[in-house]
């Protein structure tokens, strides 16, 4: 990708035209020390975090002597506790369905007295202090964007 600034607004260009200027064919094949003497550079587009950052205006960067653009942090309108708050809800329904798969044993032990096998109750025991650790964790975050970032396991 290409650009080019026309009358101070950035111009970007995912194809050159085949000709411009004076140069009726070819133009777009032309190498890039030629393209530059025309104004237009690469577009360089940064690596960046979706779940935290956006890209935000393209602008010309002379040490790379490139276009690229600025990244910006997301904001977010809520508060971190209430970002903790939905985040822990997001982790109990996670849980819950984890637990799913083995709730029909506690039913059936509560309607039928039907012993949970010991390697259930293992795992159920290991999922719940597992969403314990993790409420404690999501509580501990200090920044929106790590709560935003925070993946359960």
């Amino acid at each position: 990708m290409k650009a080019k600034e026309i009358n101070g607004q950035i111009k970007t260009y995912n194809r050159l035209p085949k000709s411009y200027g004076k140069i009726m064919a070819g133009f777009d094949l032309l190498p890039d020390n030629e393209l530059q003497s025309f104004g237009f550079y690469n577009v360089v587009i940064p690596d960046i975090d979706n779940d935290v950052q956006k890209l935000g205006d393209l602008t010309f960067d002379q040490n790379i002597n490139a276009y690229t653009y600025q990244v910006n942090d997301l904001t977010w309108s809520e508060t971190l506790v209430e970002l903790k708050e939905n985040k822990i809800t997001q982790l109990k329904n996670h849980t819950i369905t984890k637990l799913g798969a083995t709730d029909w044993y506690v039913i059936r032990q509560i309607e039928r007295s039907i012993d949970i096998p010991s390697d259930i109750q293992q795992e159920r025991s290991t999922i719940l202090q597992n969403h314990d650790e993790q409420v404690v964790e999501i509580n501990n975050l200090s920044t929106k964007a790590n709560v935003v970032k925070y993946e359960f396991r």
